[in-house]
């Protein structure tokens, strides 16, 4: 017997008219390439969007038909999302960080029609020129006072749109539709592409505004530093105006100094952004003595947080949220905050849960299985692979079956490539990748463990630690550490520091020094280019 409901296809570009209705006062600021800051109302967005969408029909754009960006958070940025998505198109977000040869793979895989980029990337542009596909059309996201001068046919943004009707009819699509196209950074392989419906953003949106509530408020200011070439930027372009939370946008400038500076004088409330941004951030704090003003949480997912850098935070007044999940996740699957009852526990308990990778947002579940693939228990003890399954986790690659097939397990279930526990009260921990897990004399010693211990120690600003080979426990952690000063530790001093928390065989091996990490596109540690940068490396008993 069915129930006797309407059924309204879920609709990216329906978040926005609603913004535009319901929170007038919500908007979004802009650091712009052009050197000015930029302000628009969701309802401006709106009517922008749809001169785009009119712009894009004229360019020939159909429903189902591949429109890429090359750019910064920003205005225009937010404007294609919603503008492309919304006639039936898909945004496809390129990572401008990624090699030309990625670059050029991803879109010739997904069959890009039009690029629109901003003008800092216009080398880009003129580098890849040649290699694009025959007919695509290059737009570049400024006015006609600030076109780039190249020998390249540009078409500009804002004359593009200049003169089409702010109404557009938008089409009623299939909820199923394809919305948006995020490739994974490919650091291993090429990359693999990720292709989100409007239901499955439109419910992680949902997911996200009730998950990360304290964030998401009308009134509330949320700076995006993670791009929004990087998963969506989290949700965050379709979670904000669903909420009437306004957007801060950051644009290029994502130092210390100029994050701090914008933060405090647009009174930013939540930043979001993966640990290697707020280590520069953190050492602004530090270096003026007080947080931007307004400034109260603070969103770190990507990678693993240290535990230092979330006390660091806690202590200055900012409630951090440690939050997990995946390009493959739209990405979004875990949040650290922490219930009524465990903020009633001591300082080093709440510590040791905000350190974790949170509890599981609605609509996604998690397991953990052994090596033949039998269900592990949530006892915080037992460790596994870990499998997600969701309405808003992929049920497969875009064009690739190869990877596909590799991917889920007999069940549907799609495998992460962590290792990790889940504990008794639902909160998630990440022990390693798989690939990043050091097997020595037949036992694993995590990477991540190591790492978080030693970044508490005042003389390290960064470290990784990686595997190299050894010819009898096959193989053994090494070190690797960007010093705070001049001041260097010594690999006894960290060896004392990790035994009061790890087994004597578990301590790394040696210890090198680096001028700095080697990133990511997605602004992660490369453990890849480290590998093979020590890939030679003599441990000291090795030899």
């Amino acid at each position: 017997m069915h129930g006797m409901m309407m059924n309204q296809p879920l609709s990216i570009i329906e978040i926005l008219r609603y913004a535009a209705g319901a929170h007038p006062g919500g908007e979004i600021v802009s650091v712009r390439t052009e050197g000015d800051i930029h302000r628009e109302s969701y309802a401006e967005a709106y009517a922008r969007s749809g001169q785009l969408a009119h712009a894009l029909a004229g360019l020939g754009i159909g429903e189902g038909d591949r429109v890429a960006t090359l750019a910064w958070n920003g205005y225009r940025h937010f404007e294609l999302y919603y503008g492309v998505s919304g006639m039936g198109a898909v945004c496809h977000t390129i990572n401008p960080r990624l090699s030309a040869e990625q670059m050029l793979y991803i879109i010739g895989h997904a069959e890009d029609k039009v690029l629109f980029f901003d003008v800092t990337f216009t080398p880009i542009i003129e580098g890849l020129a040649e290699h694009l596909p025959p007919g695509m059309t290059l737009v570049a996201m400024t006015d006609r006072a600030h076109m780039p001068d190249s020998k390249l046919d540009l078409m500009c943004y804002e004359d593009l749109i200049a003169d089409q009707p702010t109404e557009y009819d938008w089409p009623d699509l299939d909820e199923e539709a394809a919305a948006a196209l995020c490739y994974t950074s490919g650091t291993t392989g090429n990359p693999k592409g990720a292709l989100y419906t409007h239901r499955s953003t439109v419910l992680h949106a949902m997911t996200v505004a009730i998950g990360l509530s304290k964030s998401l408020t009308e009134g509330a200011r949320v700076l995006p530093v993670v791009p929004l070439f990087h998963v969506n930027a989290w949700g965050l372009p379709y979670a904000a105006p669903l909420t009437g939370a306004s957007l801060v946008m950051p644009g290029p400038k994502l130092d210390g100094p100029s994050l701090f500076d914008l933060m405090d004088s647009e009174r930013v409330t939540s930043a979001w952004g993966v640990p290697t941004v707020w280590l520069g951030l953190r050492a602004e704090i530090d270096k003026r003595g007080k947080n931007p003003d307004g400034f109260a949480q603070v969103v770190i997912g990507g990678s693993a947080a240290a535990r230092s850098m979330i006390e660091g935070f806690e202590k200055s007044g900012v409630e951090v949220c440690h939050a997990w999940g995946m390009t493959e996740m739209s990405p979004v699957g875990t949040h650290g905050l922490l219930s009524a009852p465990m903020k009633e526990l001591s300082w080093d308990d709440q510590m040791a849960l905000k350190a974790k990778q949170g509890r599981r947002l609605y609509g996604v579940e998690l397991k953990i299985v052994d090596e033949a693939g039998n269900r592990l228990p949530h006892d915080g003890k037992a460790a596994g692979e870990l499998f997600v399954r969701g309405n808003t986790v992929i049920s497969g690659y875009f064009a690739n079956p190869e990877a596909t097939e590799k991917a889920f397990d007999d069940d549907g279930w799609f495998g992460t490539g962590d290792v990790a526990s889940i504990d008794a009260q639902g909160f998630l921990v990440i022990q390693d990748r798989t690939k990043d897990l050091i097997k020595s004399g037949g036992e694993w010693i995590s990477s991540i463990d190591i790492e978080n211990i030693v970044m508490a120690h005042p003389k390290v600003a960064s470290c990784a630690v990686i595997a190299v080979p050894h010819p009898k426990w096959d193989e053994r952690p090494l070190l690797v550490v960007v010093p705070e000063g001049d001041d260097k530790p010594t690999l006894e001093e960290i060896h004392e520091m990790l035994l009061e928390h790890l087994a004597k065989w578990q301590l790394p091996d040696d210890m090198v020094f680096a001028d700095e990490l080697p990133l990511t596109a997605t602004g992660k540690v490369s453990k890849l280019t480290l590998r093979q940068t020590y890939a030679d490396h003599t441990l000291p008993d090795a030899g």
